[in-house]
Parts: structure tokens; sequence; C-alpha cells
């Protein structure tokens, strides 16, 4: 390998290895969280492509703004903030490794100098007997020592939780599980919503991304309800679902009821409860000004029909009973939009038990036919959101990581202590990786003990 090629990959691995590059990474895919929030992501509503110029929704897509989190360029920023943890993590791993797993046993007058807490006990003990006074003290209030003779002196050393060092490789690791986790359900799952009427099943599906997926299985609506406070707003939605194998049951999954955040899981797919409707027909007769020559006519919930003069109309509400509404009158009512051909519009309410009401209000206009109301045949439909993220358990091994490797480095402290015995003199040194005043008060308070094994009264 040439010099310039050393050069390059010396600089490549700096570049990888750079703090500074972290920073971007973490900055960058923040700001794009912040994006991926305001602006919509999948399909978009029209109301909201309405809603800004044709330039801007061009550079929206171009740019991937309305599925960022699946585009190329977020990614490869997630690839490359992997390769950076990983780069960051082998270049300075196997220093911290040598450090905790073959650390200075010996405490020379070099360490001592570093050192923050040191203390010095006289004693006329013999150096042998001290010895094994000494470890026994410390293995009762610290940890277990390694025992070293070293330039005719005696050497202690003992650690705890020494593993605590390597926390920030752990959340290093995690944040790259989570990552894979995130991959694999970017590539290998999906989502997509899908409504299914009472009484019916659907066995595929339509992603987002237009793909067709055949579930292996049906999802049965046995029974659609729902809940309301006074002011009309939904309480709760209930969908009654079944899950078929071969056309039969399958045990365990019949009439399961799912909520919103109660969902039903099978073979990795999960159906949530999202939204719920009305699919059924409404009922009507259209006569003339006069009330004569009555032609039935049926409307769906979501669609409009035609009438004989030309124009439309469509259902926006109906009720069981007027009078609480319209005092002096009762029974079945719908509230109507009729659309002229001319591009005109008009809301009505049109009665079943008040016929004379329909006749006049078109009369009053001058213009016809006239619509009465019949009834309706209700048939709700729920709508699900189905996804399936193979990820999801390697995303939930990286969180544990995660919270396993900040409660070791935040919370969690690398304490060493050591004692040489020479001479008669006993010397003690300490030191803790954080939290330095804690340390030192519990170092006071060892040598405290300490003093006392050793002369038997406190001084």
């Amino acid at each position: 390998m040439t010099t310039k090629q050393r050069d390059f990959l010396h600089i490549l691995w700096d570049f990888f290895c750079s703090l500074k590059l972290t920073m971007f990474l973490l900055i960058s895919l923040a700001v794009i969280s912040v994006i991926g929030t305001i602006i919509p992501q999948g399909t978009l509503a029209p109301q909201y492509i309405a809603s800004i110029t044709p330039n801007k929704l061009q550079l929206y897509k171009a740019l991937g703004f309305f599925d960022m989190y699946h585009s190329w360029w977020f990614i490869l920023l997630l690839y490359l903030l992997t390769v950076n943890l990983t780069a960051c993590s082998i270049k300075r791993l196997p220093y911290i490794w040598k450090f905790i797993s073959h650390p200075k046993l010996t405490m020379d007058s070099g360490l001592e100098q570093t050192l923050s807490n040191t203390s010095s006990i006289k004693t006329g003990q013999a150096p042998e007997a001290l010895k094994e006074m000494l470890a026994t003290f410390l293995k009762t209030e610290f940890s277990a020592p390694l025992v070293t003779e070293a330039d005719g002196a005696w050497h202690l050393f003992a650690q705890k939780t020494p593993w605590c060092r390597l926390s920030v490789y752990f959340v290093h690791l995690s944040i790259i599980v989570i990552f894979i986790g995130a991959m694999i359900g970017s590539l290998f799952g999906y989502k997509s919503f899908v409504n299914i009427l009472e009484g019916e099943s659907i066995s595929k599906l339509v992603t987002s991304s237009k793909k067709n997926i055949e579930l292996g299985f049906s999802v049965q609506c046995e029974k659609f309800s729902a809940t309301f406070y006074d002011s009309g707003a939904p309480k709760e939605f209930k969908s009654i679902l079944t899950v078929l194998e071969n056309g039969k049951p399958v045990p365990g999954y019949v009439r399961r009821p799912i909520i919103v955040n109660d969902p039903l899981t099978y073979k990795g797919i999960t159906f949530y409860q999202s939204s719920y409707g009305n699919a059924g027909e409404f009922y009507f007769t259209v006569t003339d000004l006069d009330g004569k020559n009555a032609v039935p006519l049926t409307v769906g919930s979501n669609s409009s029909a035609t009438l004989p003069d030309g124009s439309s109309m469509h259902v926006l509400e109906t009720t069981a009973d007027i009078a609480p509404f319209s005092p002096g009158l009762s029974g079945p009512a719908a509230n109507i939009e009729i659309h002229t051909s001319a591009g005109g519009s008009e809301r009505v309410v049109v009665y079943a038990n008040h016929p004379n009401l329909n006749i006049e209000h078109a009369q009053h206009h001058g213009k016809g036919p006239v619509i009465h109301y019949k009834g309706e045949k209700k048939r709700m439909f729920t709508g699900l959101q189905v996804a399936k993220d193979p990820g999801v358990w390697v995303v939930w091994l990286g969180c544990a990581l995660m919270v396993a490797g900040i409660y070791g480095a935040f919370l969690m402290s690398h304490r060493r202590i050591w004692i040489r015995v020479h001479n008669g003199l006993v010397t003690i040194g300490g030191n803790a990786s954080k939290n330095q005043a804690s340390f030192e008060q519990y170092f006071e308070g060892l040598v405290k003990k300490l003093r006392i094994n050793l002369s038997g009264e406190e001084k």
C-alpha cells in the first residue's frame, strides 16, 4: 500500500471517528424529524394539496418530504451515523477494555500523586499479618482485593463496577440496534388502511406504496358499535372481529373486541381501530309539484343520486325523530344538499311524516321535483389501520440496551481503592470515575474504619 493510500485511509478513518460528524448527523436527524411532524406523510389530503402552491408541491415531492422516513437521503443519514458510532467504538473500546481488564495493581509514587483521595496510617504490626487483615477489611467493606508484592512492599487493589465504563458503548450499540430494527421494518413491513362492512371480511389489502398484500387469512367484522358524549362527539367506538383460516374461525380469535389503543395482532400483523362510518342506504320518493307520479330513489351514504330534472343530491345527515329540533313536528327527517345543473346548491330538510311540508317548500320556490324521505338502512363499517413491523422486537431490544447503558453511564461509578504496606506505614488511596464528592465522603468513612481496626481507637 502506497503512502498516499495510507494517508487517504487515515483521513477517512478520522472523518468517521469525528465527534463533529456525530453532532452534525444527530442535529440533521432531529431537524428532519421536526419537518416530518409538520409536513403530512403518506397519502395527502385534498385540503392540504389545495393549501400549497404547485411549485412547492413539486419541490416537496422531489425532495421526498411526503415519505421522508423512507427517502434515500434519510436512510443514508442513518447509515452514516451507524458507521460513525461503530468507528468511534472500535477506536476507543480497546483502550477502555484494557483499562478495566488489566488495572494497575500497585500504587507507586507516580500514581499516588494523581489520586485526589489519599491517607496514611502508621502501625507497628507485622507486614504479613497486616496484609491479611487489610485483605479481609477490603473484602468486608468494599470488594475482594488482588494482593501483589513489589519493591519490598505489599499492594492491595480492589474495584467496584468497572464495567460501567462500557456503558457508553451499550448506548452506541443500542442506537445501532434500533436503526437496524427500523430498517427491517421499513424494508419488510408495511402499513395500510381498510374499511370492513359489518358481516363482511377482507383477506388482502393495498399498502400506502400501492402494493397488493395477501394476508393469508381473513378478518371479518361481526359488529361495530359506537357511543357518544352529550355533545355528539364520539366517546368510544368498538369493532368485534373474527379471524378466519380457510373459512373457519381461529380458536382464541373469535369475536375479539378491539378499541382505540387495544388492537388485535395475528401472525405479526396488527389491526388498530382507526375510524368508522355508515355505508348504508337512504330511501326517498320523488314526485311532481302536485305530489303525483312518485318515483323511488335510493342514495348511498357516500354517493349522490341524479334527480329527474338533471340536478343531483346527497345526504348530509338524518335523524330518527325531528321533534327535538322542530317542535310540533315528529318522525324521521333528512338534511340533503341539492346541486343544480347550473352550478348552484341548496340545503333542504325533507320529512317522512309531513309530505305536505315537502310539497309546500317546492311550490314556494316554484320548482320541482318534490323529495320525500322514506327512511334508511344503516350498515356501519369499521376503519382499521393494518401494520406489520417485523423489526419491532429488534427496536425493543435496542431500547432495553439503551436504558441499561444510560443507567450505567449516569448512575453508576467505577470506584478503585489501593493500599500499600511498607515499613510499618499503610497508605490508602482511591478515586471514582464520577460523582467525586460522594466518593470523597465514602473514602473518609473507609479510612476512619481502617484506623479503628488498626489501632483499636479513633484517631
